[in-house]
């Protein structure tokens, strides 16, 4: 069948180059390798596991993880797998720790990257011992000493590393928990640090000798130096953010969300704006329209109380 070229042809829809959109998130990747220096000064020569999971919370893992690696960064952490893998593809060679537990039946693929798996089930040694070919697999262990998400409980932990001697090619290398309250309670944060001790004696007891260990997240990297051991894990912290309002610390935030003014107008008083009316003028004031929603992200929360910069550099 031959077109009928007596109908008009739809036009072809042509993309529009990112920069000439007028809503715009930018990466201000010179801030997170300022970031990077306060963090670095703050741990004290302990080593920088830096977080980048969830597409570097936004940020753009690739771009992020080359800057942080070319600034001498020593490692990454990472939720999934796939994560990890991404990372191996863009030439990232540092370490990468896979945090969140192993989705999908990814132990060869972890093993062929290269990655070094977050282990707190038994079902997980059993899975990468399956896999490993009698070669060794270096794992972190994960104890829960209060958060309650994940990690071998402490009152299990002595049944889990008996059952983890049948998987001879299993290596603890590494020790980790996560702290709950670093940026509020120090009583519990030294609970959870007293728990962490208990546990790596009876780790040593069972024969294992973690050459790593890892505790302190952004907040605890600075309130509690007692708790940054040989890894400090900063997601945070590198793109700006502490962990607390009421921690002052030099970060500068690495994404800058900009616009442009559509329309500015005048409303006299009494006069309403927006969805249920919910903004009425107190007086004549002058309003700008600016081209952000719900699918830019911008929540209906934030009405009559969110501001904006106008002419900010």
């Amino acid at each position: 069948m031959q077109p009928d070229s007596s109908k008009p042809s739809r036009p072809r829809v042509q993309h529009a180059d990112a920069s000439l959109r007028a809503t715009r998130a930018e990466i201000l990747l010179d801030a997170i390798g300022e970031n990077l220096r306060v963090v670095q000064r703050a741990a004290a020569g302990r080593k920088i596991l830096a977080v980048v999971k969830a597409d570097a919370y936004g940020h753009g893992v690739v771009p992020v993880a080359r800057r942080l690696q070319a600034e001498g960064v020593d490692g990454f952490g990472v939720a999934l797998a796939e994560e990890g893998i991404e990372l191996r593809e863009a030439g990232i060679d540092r370490a990468i720790l896979v945090l969140n537990g192993i989705n999908g039946g990814a132990h060869r693929e972890i093993i062929a990257a290269g990655l070094t798996p977050v282990v707190y089930e038994i079902s997980e040694a059993r899975a990468f011992d399956l896999v490993s070919g009698s070669r060794p697999v270096d794992v972190h262990l994960k104890v829960d000493t209060g958060m309650g998400r994940l990690g071998v409980p402490l009152g299990g932990l002595s049944e889990f590393l008996r059952e983890l001697r049948r998987f001879p090619s299993i290596r603890i290398a590494g020790l980790m928990t996560h702290l709950s309250t670093a940026d509020a309670d120090p009583q519990y944060v030294a609970e959870q640090l007293a728990g962490f001790a208990e546990a790596r004696g009876l780790v040593r007891r069972f024969g294992h000798e973690p050459s790593v260990l890892h505790v302190a997240n952004s907040a605890a990297l600075f309130r509690h130096p007692e708790s940054h051991f040989d890894w400090v894990r900063t997601g945070l912290a590198l793109y700006g953010y502490p962990g607390s309002d009421t921690i002052d610390a030099p970060l500068r935030p690495a994404l800058r969300w900009r616009t442009e003014v559509l329309r500015v107008r005048t409303l006299k008083a009494g006069e309403s704006v927006g969805y249920g009316r919910s903004f009425r003028a107190p007086a004549e004031t002058r309003l700008a329209t600016i081209p952000v929603g719900y699918g830019d992200g911008l929540l209906r929360s934030a009405s009559n109380r969110g501001h904006v910069l106008i002419g900010a550099v």
